[in-house]
């Protein structure tokens, strides 16, 4: 899967953020009707359109997520955490697995702890397995740090090649598989919770060209090196198709379109948090400082959502902190697309154009870096490259 080829050279999670493998693209000599691009609306790129900067802390657990079950006092707790930036893609599934082994237990009350995306989907399942539920949290969804991802569809790398357990790979699949069934019935409901739309990957130099030297990692570090998953689930996938001259809408020489799926997180999470109240679901606002808080809780099987909070909490030193940004345009709700270019990636959503820095440079900034203050320059620079590009854009007629 694309993603994963991107993560696995080191620009791991700079996610859920998506961006076209530069290897097995469909060559089109000559592309048919329907393969060619629409009239597409430039992007009003331009730094004061920026309403809105958001900052989080992807949870990258070198071991890949924690799954496992322990006992603190006569409390039964199930991990659910450490899904790095592929949290919203691996929820469903992810929070299936968990469930399954909280309702073995035949619990009549079930207590989540966390209210994020993998929260809210384990709360959920668990509803719908027959439980009652109570979530404790110390913030609602909107201002979590699942709300400040990038929320495209491109589950990527969860560990570190050297600490990753021997099933990783399958309990992955396994949840890529299951989460992708648990999407389809939001696909096509009212105010696209989940939509489609064509990705442009676009490039100045051919794709096949050597890429650049890797920049050293902060204070000489040794690069980390990603467990990769290799082709598990590629077939969900759409293939890039390479434009040729004739079709490309794009002032550059290189670009492939693909098509990608992502959430807009504000109907999305809506729905979500209203099948949760529906079924009698009840949110307790509280902040945890130790896991042996968790036995005097009434419910005694407990789901911990807790996502990089539990480096903290828990003191999983296992947990590594991966900055990430996302700058928001005013929305162009006639923008139907979105495109990766110059280590830019731009998405036209609900709520406003997303736009967030990638590449091998921004990875080495991200890596261990605990500062989710919003860096302007950051956001601006990001910008500009897509203004850039949009000044030299034609639009061809329709």
């Amino acid at each position: 899967m694309d993603r994963r080829h991107l993560l696995k050279t080191s620009l791991a999670g700079l996610v859920g953020l998506g961006s076209a493998t530069r290897a097995s693209v469909a060559q089109t000599a000559s592309a048919p009707l329907m393969d060619r691009p629409p009239a597409l609306v430039p992007i009003r790129a331009h730094p004061d359109r920026i309403y809105d900067i958001k900052c989080c802390l992807r949870p990258f657990r070198t071991k890949g997520f924690n799954l496992s079950v322990e006992q603190i006092g006569d409390a039964t707790v199930i991990h659910n955490y450490g899904h790095y930036g592929s949290g919203w893609c691996l929820s469903w599934g992810s929070a299936d697995m968990q469930v399954q082994k909280a309702m073995s237990h035949s619990p009549k009350r079930i207590a989540v702890i966390g209210s994020g995306i993998i929260g809210l989907t384990s709360a959920l399942v668990a509803q719908r397995a027959g439980a009652q539920v109570t979530i404790y949290t110390r913030e609602l969804l909107p201002r979590t740090r699942s709300y400040r991802a990038n929320g495209v569809w491109g589950p990527g790398t969860v560990a570190l090649a050297s600490e990753a357990p021997a099933n990783l790979g399958e309990v992955w699949e396994k949840m890529v598989r299951t989460s992708w069934k648990y999407f389809r019935p939001y696909m096509g409901m009212a105010g696209d919770p989940i939509a489609w739309v064509d990705h442009y990957t676009l490039s100045d130099t051919p794709f096949d060209a050597a890429p650049p030297p890797l920049p050293p990692m902060a204070n000489g570090e040794e690069r980390p090196v990603f467990y990769d998953m290799g082709n598990r689930a590629a077939d969900i996938d759409s293939t890039p198709q390479v434009l040729t001259p004739d079709v490309n809408p794009f002032p550059v020489p290189y670009a492939t379109r693909a098509t990608k799926m992502f959430w807009n997180f504000s109907e999305y999470g809506h729905l979500l948090n209203t099948e949760f109240f529906e079924r009698g679901g009840k949110i307790v606002i509280r902040d945890f400082h130790s896991p042996a808080e968790l036995a005097h809780l009434p419910e005694k099987v407990i789901i911990n959502c807790p996502g990089y909070a539990a480096h903290d909490w828990w003191k999983d030193k296992a947990m590594v902190p991966v900055r990430g940004q996302t700058e928001w345009l005013i929305p162009q709700p006639e923008v139907k697309y979105g495109l990766t270019y110059r280590n830019v990636e731009c998405r036209s959503k609900s709520d406003g154009i997303m736009v967030i820095a990638i590449g091998q440079g921004q990875f080495v900034k991200s890596w261990k870096n605990s500062n989710e203050i919003p860096d302007r320059a950051e956001a601006e620079g990001a910008v500009r490259v897509v203004q850039d590009l949009f000044s030299r854009f034609q639009a061809r007629p329709a």
